[in-house]
């Protein structure tokens, strides 16, 4: 049996990038529209800021079966968009039960989660910061900082990712706003609908770990 050989990527913390990886995507503001809940202070931003990157990934990926795991970095600009923080579009895996670490690099953050029932938890995450997302959660990374939110990631290469399940929500439950005095907080989102019981029971399905 060949084995597969080993790889080293370095991190560029500043760069916030992933050296010596084989991907490599951006994101830019244009990509995001209907993401934010002040279409007027998005229309304004994007107006100043079109065809910029909003956050970038770069990776490495060893192959395509489960016990193959993908790892990187990604990197995202630190504002907001009227009192709403920048963030990721988001997703859960395609493969429902595939977990993923996020290791922070540098900045200050949120992992922002949704169980498909509508639960919701906010992590910080910050340099030398580990968060853990288990499997079957909806996750987005929200940078509440000044600086660049940089983090590696890994999860196993055949997860796949499902963006559109957040879009057919009505967005994630609550929106992480600016608190007014330097911080962060939630707010309901009004626009969420919840999940019908045959939408839970179908990501539920889309399990595909081999016991």
């Amino acid at each position: 049996m060949k084995l597969a050989e080993p790889q080293v990527c370095d991190i560029a913390v500043a760069e916030g990038l992933l050296k010596n990886g084989n991907g490599h995507y951006r994101k830019t503001f244009d990509d995001l529209a209907g993401l934010y809940a002040d279409t007027a202070a998005f229309d304004a931003l994007l107006a100043d800021r079109r065809g910029q990157v909003a956050y970038e990934v770069t990776s490495y990926t060893p192959g395509s079966k489960v016990s193959d795991l993908i790892m990187g970095v990604t990197r995202m600009e630190p504002g907001r968009v009227g009192d709403e923080y920048f963030m990721t579009r988001g997703h859960i895996h395609a493969k429902g039960d595939r977990p993923e670490i996020y290791y922070g690099q540098s900045g200050s953050g949120l992992m922002q989660l949704e169980s498909p029932e509508g639960e919701v938890r906010l992590v910080p995450i910050g340099a030398q910061t580990i968060c853990y997302v288990p499997p079957f959660w909806i996750h987005r990374s929200i940078n509440v900082g000044t600086d660049d939110l940089v983090m590696m990631f890994a999860y196993p290469a055949d997860s796949g990712q499902d963006y559109g399940i957040i879009e057919r929500s009505g967005g994630m439950r609550v929106r992480v706003v600016d608190d007014g005095a330097g911080g962060w907080t939630q707010i309901d989102n009004p626009d969420w609908r919840a999940r019908t019981e045959a939408d839970i029971a179908a990501i539920h399905a889309d399990a595909g770990a081999v016991a």
